[in-house]
């Protein structure tokens, strides 16, 4: 079944710094532009790191307070604490990214897109190509753009992957949509599918629970349950 990819939902034009960017000219990047993050690429395009506003924020969380006194007064040897003081002291961009960029393919669902970003605690990921250059970028409001889809839409992609996945006539699962949340109603042959068919209506793009009231000839009567959307 075809869901929802990152080529559909990134952006193309992607602002970007290179390793020589000076640091307050990508604060003025993050400034003008309205983002809180951007990549940093090489010649080639190639994505190298990713710079955030906490970046930026380490360098003025480790700086003077007017009286010749840092604002952090003990110094701490964990490796994090090493990484921010660098940080600190970065004048460029490639000492202030954080690599490896953690990165996404056009052909990535929405779906892994999403878990990469929950995994490893980032708020955008770079798409890049097979040969690492950049080609867009993706974010978390990118991502939850799939949740503005009309429940119209919605309910004429269930419709089409329930009969499909099931191989039955269409007659034989009703779908509704009101608010993101699909209910099922029908008869089925046999209990595994009714729950096939809640498993796939639950993973349609922009769906939020669905309810099914599906019966099955083998069988008692499925009972009616809902369930989360579990694809994001």
């Amino acid at each position: 079944m075809m869901y929802c990819r990152v080529k559909d939902v990134m952006t193309q034009e992607v602002v970007r710094a290179h390793g020589e960017t000076p640091f307050k000219q990508v604060a003025r990047l993050l400034s003008d532009k309205r983002i809180s993050g951007l990549p940093v690429v090489d010649d080639e395009e190639k994505v190298v790191g990713v710079i955030s506003e906490t970046d930026l924020l380490q360098h003025q969380t480790h700086q003077d307070d007017g009286y010749g006194h840092r604002r952090v007064h003990r110094p701490r040897l964990t490796l994090s604490a090493r990484t921010a003081a660098a940080k600190a002291r970065a004048r460029t961009a490639d000492h202030l990214m954080s690599r490896p960029a953690i990165t996404a393919t056009p052909d990535h669902y929405v779906t892994e897109a999403a878990q990469i970003m929950r995994e490893h605690g980032v708020e955008r990921l770079p798409v890049v190509d097979d040969k690492n250059r950049l080609v867009g970028i993706v974010t978390r409001g990118d991502l939850l753009r799939v949740f503005l889809r009309t429940d119209e839409d919605i309910l004429r992609d269930v419709r089409r992957r329930v009969v499909l996945g099931l191989d039955v006539p269409r007659h034989m699962v009703d779908v509704g949509v009101d608010a993101g949340v699909v209910t099922l109603r029908g008869h089925l042959q046999r209990r595994e599918d009714a729950a096939l068919a809640t498993w796939i209506a639950g993973h349609v793009d922009g769906v939020v629970a669905v309810t099914s009231h599906l019966t099955h000839r083998h069988g008692t009567r499925a009972r009616s349950t809902t369930v989360a959307s579990g694809h994001m």
